[in-house]
């Protein structure tokens, strides 16, 4: 039986009597013919296997929605309100001229067309962004369409709440020559004025 032994640190095969092993240096402190001269070679992996499910995915590159994206969402969001918008006004508009021609006294029905219609377009709007928003979707079908989202700073899904807020800090956005919104193109995680209020990102990717 060969007196022979294995490194416990390293796993090299040393001679009987070696106090030092041949290939780390590591001292032995076994006496030849001990238990564990006589163990099998130093295996320093696991028996299992490991499969790739056990390494956490990698993360996905993810960008920010820009200025003119952006611009393109909005339109299709505001073209989606006002269609939902439009049979309330025509049926107001129409009862309103149907009064006029016919000297009926329902001829304001044509004015209170156009106020309900300015009025739905308004809280539509806020109830359509903000609901959107804040819902599993975390995005208008503007933006959907387009594949972006809203979140906030760490990429979770806002609230209700923060997605109103978000909402009409646009109309500070939209002051002073819509600086706000022309921040979007101009910091660097396309922020615009409203979304560093709110603290949201558009995400894009």
């Amino acid at each position: 039986m060969s007196e022979n032994f294995f490194c416990n640190k390293c796993g090299a095969q040393n001679t009987a009597g070696a106090q030092f092993c041949s290939r780390c240096g590591a001292p032995t402190n076994l006496a030849p013919g001990s238990p564990a001269a006589a163990q099998g070679p130093f295996n320093p992996m696991p028996s299992y296997a490991v499969s790739a499910s056990s390494y956490p995915p990698a993360a996905q590159a993810v960008g920010y929605g820009g200025f003119w994206i952006r611009v393109l969402a909005a339109l299709i969001d505001a073209v989606i309100v006002r269609v939902v918008a439009a049979p309330v006004a025509l049926i107001l508009g129409g009862l309103g001229m149907a009064g006029m021609m016919t000297g009926l006294p329902h001829a304001g029905l044509a004015i209170l067309g156009g106020g309900v219609t300015i009025m739905l377009v308004l809280l539509g709007g806020w109830l359509y962004e903000a609901l959107m928003e804040s819902s599993s979707y975390q995005a208008t079908l503007g933006k959907m369409i387009l594949g972006m989202k809203v979140t906030d700073l760490y990429g979770n899904r806002i609230s209700f709440g923060r997605a109103t807020g978000r909402h009409f800090a646009k109309i500070l956005s939209g002051m002073v020559l819509c600086i706000g919104f022309i921040m979007v193109g101009l910091t660097q995680r396309k922020q615009g004025l409203h979304d560093l209020l709110a603290g949201t990102l558009v995400r894009r990717g």
